[in-house]
């Protein structure tokens, strides 16, 4: 089915009864040609490219628990192409021109907003990192403003400028930033995964990877055991327990990023704003929520929950920044799993087992990487070499320390990415 303004009038003449659901939910085959463990928005991304892109249908994308249950779900929805360093601002910017067309391309509203994401500075030298990153941005190709206090001012009169401890010096203005519906972004992908032939099948655990004479053949599941002749590892926050199914070793760390929203209040934020001092960012959803969150929790977990002293330091940094939420009722939060890399960027590449790839570490990026990801990765499974914006995102750089891309300049502690 086809969504369009005609159908949607129709349907709601006839008390919408002619819907279809989005996807199919089929029994898993004995064999595939490709198998993806992670029914995520980057796994599910990866289905869909592989289909539209190279013409494979023969696909299983195996989630464990339901569509757009894990970090897919569990994030504050940012989109934005505002990195420095050569081997991320040309990925990041292709998956911005990707988001840009996404809902077209899906034929489904996943609600991107530009609505703009402002980078707040509050020292003479955070002013000179941002001019530096935003001449980076520009010479990418992409769009970047740098704002004096009464620029910000005037995008964001709300904002305490006179903090004695964080003064506003200025801001890093990405117009073309903003955000989109995380479920929403699940949901196209999968539904047009399921209309190219691909099996997207919940419930299905893998358990074990079936690996013989150095070459994959397959995987086990919680219902049962399916063949493949390739296999494309893509769990988020838990690749290091999926990898290791494999005899690998990622370097990678799990940590727990906390995220909150609020009720629903009239419409107050009209930006992203990002707080540089305090590592706090907050948006409003089109429901009228601020959807906001802050730092890791600083230690490795697979749970998807945070602790309390993390949300004291952001709500902290809330008040901070922007006092005149201090009235607004938290309603709700949520953690998800960040699987964290030494360098704070993200790997897509094959292994040493023939057949078998990996999609990972994507720190804070993951959402906002889904279209490049999936694009990039599918390119790598179909034709076994790197797509040209993820060259720099091969896994043996953290053995020879060559290549690495260290965004924020913060060294090889995982959890300071």
């Amino acid at each position: 089915m086809r969504f369009s303004a005609l159908k949607v009038f129709t349907q709601g003449l006839s008390g919408n009864k002619g819907w279809t659901p989005h996807w199919r939910d089929p029994e898993p085959k004995a064999e595939y040609d490709i198998i993806l463990i992670g029914g995520g928005g980057h796994g599910l991304a990866t289905a869909y490219y592989l289909a539209k892109n190279h013409g494979m249908k023969n696909i299983a994308v195996l989630e464990k628990g339901y569509i757009g249950g894990g970090n897919v779900g569990r994030n504050t929805t940012i989109v934005r192409a505002n990195y420095f360093l050569p081997g991320n601002s040309e990925f990041y910017s292709h998956s911005l021109k990707l988001w840009e067309g996404l809902s077209s391309d899906l034929n489904y509203n996943v609600m991107f907003s530009q609505r703009g994401l402002i980078n707040l500075f509050h020292s003479d030298g955070q002013r000179d990192a941002f001019a530096r990153r935003g001449n980076a941005m520009v010479n990418q190709g992409d769009d970047a403003v740098l704002l004096d206090p009464d620029g910000v001012r005037k995008h964001l009169p709300y904002l305490d400028f006179d903090n004695g401890r964080f003064p506003i010096f200025g801001g890093l203005y990405h117009p073309r930033g903003g955000t989109a519906r995380h479920d929403a972004v699940a949901w196209g992908y999968a539904r047009g995964a399921d209309q190219r032939g691909v099996d997207l099948i919940q419930n299905c655990e893998v358990t074990g990877i079936d690996i013989e004479n150095g070459a994959v053949r397959g995987v086990q599941t919680s219902r049962g055991p399916i063949r493949a002749k390739k296999v494309a590892m893509v769990a988020a926050g838990r690749s290091g327990q999926v990898a290791a199914m494999a005899g690998m070793r990622l370097p990678v760390e799990s940590h727990v990023l906390q995220a909150f929203v609020t009720e629903g209040l009239k419409p107050c934020i009209d930006h992203v704003v990002s707080f540089g001092m305090g590592h706090f960012y907050i948006s409003q959803s089109d429901k009228g929520g601020l959807v906001f969150g802050g730092d890791l929790d600083f230690y490795a977990s697979y749970g998807q929950r945070g602790n309390l002293p993390m949300k004291e330091h952001v709500m902290e940094a809330a008040m901070t920044l922007m006092p005149m939420i201090g009235k607004a009722r938290v309603v709700r939060s949520w953690g998800g799993i960040m699987d964290m890399t030494p360098d704070g960027s993200p790997v897509i590449d094959t292994t040493d087992t023939d057949g078998l790839f990996v999609n990972c570490g994507w720190c804070y990026g993951g959402f906002k990487a889904v279209p490049a990801s999936g694009y990039a990765y599918a390119h790598l499974i179909a034709t076994g070499q790197p797509h040209e914006t993820a060259t720099g995102f091969r896994l043996d750089r953290f053995r020879t320390g060559v290549g690495l891309i260290d965004e924020e300049g913060t060294g090889s502690q995982h959890n300071l990415h």
